[in-house]
């Protein structure tokens, strides 16, 4: 006669207290194996195959997917064979009311002989016992003898419901698996122990644990799993030592795990900050430091801008040989230079630096315009001397000559230094946008990203139109908001509609 077996939803370790469940793997009146995951579980940290200690007939699911099952509620029941009497023992095993030694039955001899392993796996679940109490493997001191094992398995219940008899009979579904298990049980507790195992081919009978008497934590498992990796290219041998055991005397603080051996870290590599670069390092940190900056920028339609570039470009080509109007091509560097000093004829105040000691701000009547370079010796900002007495051809031709000798390395101090205002284009590198840093100790820096092909509103109708992003950071000491938009706007309208500049030329 089969007994019917529940099997409740075990502790998961962690400290978590329920489950949600995600899928069922078995089927009512489906034969299951020890150990042979029958539902799939979400917990509040990872999705766990939940194995049954118990080889059966399942009679009974409880809770549907989807459901919250607490720690403790029954899962399934599972029919298996082998009878037991009212104490929870085998039939044919009677204990003797006078002395309470076992008396044997009449076929005694033959069950203990023959009679296979219960259908239990002894791997344990928090709170759940299996049909046959795993035999933990203890740690012999020096001068004693290891215990020995009983004669007999020794009957055991599961939260009060009877386990399969050790005499019992198997089913033949079941047998086989019976017959390849190894006689020493896994002390493994938690689910998620097995599934990390089974997931990377690890044998968890070749490993020893380092928990309560040799029980295998998640913890072995990892530094199994690190130790293995270390061994690539070499023959591996069995972990069984992932850390020293505790000693019942020892507090667990005080076991330290052995550091897996990790190759060597390359060390950092260290760069003077010297020559430019360190000149240019003190620069930036002091701006930073003491200069209260702020960004303002727009977007601008530089359509008719790149128009007039190439007009002009144009116009010099077919006349190569006039003195006046041939020459070199204009850059539209020198185009958006020439719309600076303009700017800066209308707001005095963003050509201007701060003294601090006399606290007064210093307004210059000349424009000395720098601009960024970017070098392999890092970068520089050459100036351009007097940039509001030159035209743009003046302009194109100064900015090639400082360019070369910044890239040839022979620029001179005087020609680093003196700075009243800053342009930098770093549209040559790719970029729409930027927040310059101001170049101290000037008080405003113009920034312009690329001229790209983009959507825009062109009298009333939408067009492609080759569009920039301008920048403006200014220092707050020098002027307001109003001031540092009203430059950035006329530079933009100049830049939309060139014919602005014609006013004031």
């Amino acid at each position: 006669m089969a007994q019917v077996l529940e099997f409740k939803l075990p502790d998961l370790g962690e400290g978590l207290t329920g489950a949600e469940i995600v899928r069922w793997l078995v089927e009512v009146g489906e034969v299951v194996a020890v150990d042979q995951p029958v539902v799939e579980v979400e917990t509040a940290k990872a999705m766990v195959d939940v194995p049954c200690p118990y080889g059966g007939v399942v009679t009974a699911r409880f809770g549907e997917e989807g459901a919250e099952v607490p720690v403790g509620a029954p899962l399934i029941t599972v029919a298996v064979d082998g009878p037991a009497d009212d104490d929870g023992r085998p039939a044919g095993e009677q204990r003797s009311a006078a002395d309470g030694s076992r008396a044997d039955g009449p076929r005694a001899e033959d069950s203990r002989a023959q009679a296979p392993r219960s259908e239990g796996s002894g791997n344990v679940l928090v709170g759940y016992g299996t049909s046959e109490a795993p035999a933990r493997r203890r740690r012999v001191r020096p001068g004693q003898s290891a215990p020995s094992a009983p004669a007999t398995p020794a009957a055991s219940t599961a939260n009060g419901r009877a386990a399969t008899a050790a005499g019992g009979r198997v089913p033949a579904a079941l047998r086989a698996r019976a017959a390849g298990a190894v006689d020493e049980p896994v002390p493994v507790i938690s689910p998620l122990v097995r599934r990390l195992a089974r997931q990377n081919g690890l044998d968890l009978r070749e490993m020893a644990g380092s928990g309560p008497e040799g029980l295998i934590l998640r913890a072995d498992v990892e530094y199994a799993l690190r130790a293995a990796g270390t061994q690539t290219g070499r023959d591996r041998t069995p972990i069984t030592e992932p850390h020293p055991r505790v000693p019942p005397t020892q507090a667990p603080s005080q076991a330290h795990a052995p550091a897996a051996v990790a190759p060597a870290a390359p060390e950092a590599t260290r760069i003077p900050l010297k020559g430019i670069r360190g000149v240019m390092a003190d620069k930036l940190s002091r701006s930073r430091t003491e200069i209260p900056d702020a960004t303002c920028w727009v977007d601008a339609d530089a359509t008719e801008l790149m128009r007039a570039r190439d007009a002009m470009r144009r116009f010099a080509e077919e006349r190569p040989q006039n003195p006046v109007t041939g020459g070199p091509k204009i850059s539209v560097l020198a185009l958006l230079a020439r719309i600076c000093t303009a700017a800066l004829a209308r707001f005095p105040e963003l050509n201007s630096s701060v003294d601090m000691a006399a606290r007064e701000v210093v307004r210059h009547p000349a424009v000395h315009l720098g601009f960024a370079a970017q070098t392999e010796r890092g970068l520089v900002v050459p100036v351009v001397r007097d940039a509001h007495t030159r035209n743009a051809e003046s302009l194109t031709a100064e900015f090639a000559r400082l360019t070369e000798a910044a890239r040839t390395g022979t620029l001179t101090p005087a020609e680093l230094t003196g700075g009243t205002f800053t342009l930098n284009n770093y549209g040559v590198f790719g970029v729409d946008g930027s927040t310059p840093i101001i170049n101290h100790p000037e008080a405003a820096m113009l920034g312009v990203g690329r001229i790209v092909p983009k959507p825009w509103v062109h009298e009333g109708e939408l067009a492609v139109r080759q569009v920039v992003q301008l920048s403006l950071t200014f220092d707050h000491r020098v002027c307001d908001g109003g001031t540092a938009g009203g430059f950035l706007r006329y530079v933009a309208d100049c830049v939309e509609q060139p014919a602005v500049l014609l006013r004031t030329l």
